[in-house]
């Protein structure tokens, strides 16, 4: 059966050709409501793109446990056997929504995992570290990926002066400058929760935790030249790649794992475990396999199921927790709060965002609010009350950190060994794979103050002489 045309109180249209007019050669009518409507709500079609993270492709699956870390956590999606619906999105960091997929870049890994217990978001990147270490330096930081206030352009100059005054920004750029710096596609790269979060169990044991994700499709990746290609014929390869990959039913899955320290020895690493700047040796913290994230469904609205998901490290669920990673308190804050600020007030009321499982809080009124109140009870609309709302539950209370100090502004820069690490990552690395990191790093200098580059290549030869040696080679060549 025909479905018949309405305006969006339902009231049918009979003509959707042509505008009403006082005849051929009069002007339009005010009383046209139909154009009107039109008109109105093409105006406000777009809403700000994600200031970071803005170019982005999503798709929906399942995470199925196959392995048991029930002695770590509580968590029941996390539990021998349990399936839990999810949602991921992966973008890159710089770019605006129109920017070609195939740069060279960070890609976020953004997952949502609609559990029992409410939603469990954990928002990483393919990286296991990032550029900083205090999230005072996060805005300049991004500053420095977007475009200079003069000229609207990129700025070489304004990357390099800031990582060259900001030695813990080396070892990530050491693996964004490196193979991993540009995948193939979104199914080629591994997934990292990068922060150190912390698992708590039924004993109120706490353990600190790093996840990852482990690509089963294989890593591949693009050379720049490779990519600008790539880009003169597709600005939406990975989308293209994505989409057309779990609509072929060529399901894409990641291998989840663990990394799990306790509390005691959390106190004798002589690395801080909680430094976003540094990952924990395999050596000394082995993965542990958890289970599969199987991506099979693409969804049937890009703009309402990914344009308008809203991922958050302050959705966690009972057996889950932080840590003093002060990168990831700041992000506690920051992603909730640019999600009321893009898509608004009730963001998480938005059926993508939304839990799968009974939902209840105090929070009123406010711009779209269209589900009236969550409380339980009619009358209850203030807490605590007496009349049947909804209750705290202290069964689910996480234990409390061990860990104490005073509120001070400490120097996250003073006493910190920022090229160790670096050092070990440039030392696993082939001959072919070293020569393409310096190549990659040459080309980013383009037009970069002779200064600002030898302030950097001061960093690198702390890092290794031979990694400095071979940027110099290629800035010549």
């Amino acid at each position: 059966m025909t479905k018949r045309l309405t305006t969006t109180a339902g009231a049918p249209i009979a003509d959707n050709q042509n505008s009403l007019s006082a005849g051929e050669r009069g002007p339009l009518l005010m009383q046209d409501y139909q154009l009107l409507e039109k008109l109105a709500h093409q105006n406000r079609e777009r809403i700000p793109e994600r200031v970071v993270h803005a170019k982005g492709w999503g798709a929906f699956g399942t995470l199925t446990i196959t392995g048991d870390i029930s002695r770590y956590t509580c968590a029941k999606a996390l539990q021998p056997g349990t399936k839990t619906e999810m949602l991921a999105r992966f973008s890159t960091v710089a770019g605006e929504q129109g920017a070609a997929d195939h740069e060279r870049d960070v890609r976020g890994f953004a997952l949502k995992f609609y559990t029992e217990e409410g939603n469990w978001d954990l928002v990483g990147n393919n990286t296991p570290v990032f550029f900083i270490r205090d999230p005072l330096k996060f805005p300049d930081f991004i500053h420095t990926q977007k475009r200079h206030p003069k000229t609207n352009l990129r700025s070489p100059t304004a990357m390099w002066d800031f990582w060259s005054l900001s030695p813990e920004a080396l070892h990530q750029v050491t693996i964004l400058m490196s193979d991993r710096g540009l995948p193939q596609t979104p199914m080629q790269m591994n997934g990292y929760g990068s922060h150190t979060y912390s698992l708590w169990n039924e004993k109120g044991e706490r353990y600190w935790v790093k996840f990852h994700f482990k690509t089963m499709q294989g890593h591949a990746h693009y050379t720049n030249r490779e990519g600008e290609a790539i880009i003169g014929k597709t600005r939406e390869g990975y989308q293209e790649a994505l989409y057309g990959a779990i609509e072929n039913g060529n399901f894409p899955k990641w291998r989840m794992m663990v990394q799990i320290m306790s509390e005691q020895e959390a106190e004798k690493t002589p690395y801080n475990p909680f430094d976003l700047t540094k990952v924990w040796p395999h050596a000394d913290f082995p993965l542990i396999e958890v289970g599969i994230m199987e991506l099979n469904r693409n969804p049937e609205n890009y703009f309402a199921e990914i344009e308008q998901a809203a991922f958050s490290p302050s959705n966690i669920v009972p057996g889950i927790g932080f840590s003093p990673d002060k990168v990831l308190q700041a992000r506690i804050f920051s992603y909730a709060d640019a999600h009321r600020y893009r898509l608004g007030t009730h963001y998480e009321a938005l059926p993508v965002n939304a839990p799968k499982c009974p939902m209840h809080h105090y929070h009123k009124d406010g711009s779209m609010n269209f589900f009236g109140q969550k409380t339980g009870a009619d009358d209850a609309y203030y807490e605590p009350n007496s009349m049947g709302g909804a209750v705290e539950d202290p069964s689910v209370s996480e234990p409390p950190l061990k860990i104490s100090g005073d509120g001070a502004r400490y120097n996250h820069r003073d006493g910190n060994d920022d090229y160790s690490q670096p050092r070990a990552l440039h030392d696993l690395m082939d001959d072919g794979q070293r020569q393409r990191l310096y190549q990659n790093i040459a080309d980013s200098m383009g037009g970069v103050p002779e200064e600002i580059i030898e302030r950097a290549l001061g960093h690198f030869e702390k890092i290794s002489p031979d990694y400095a040696k071979g940027i110099r080679k290629a800035l010549k060549a």
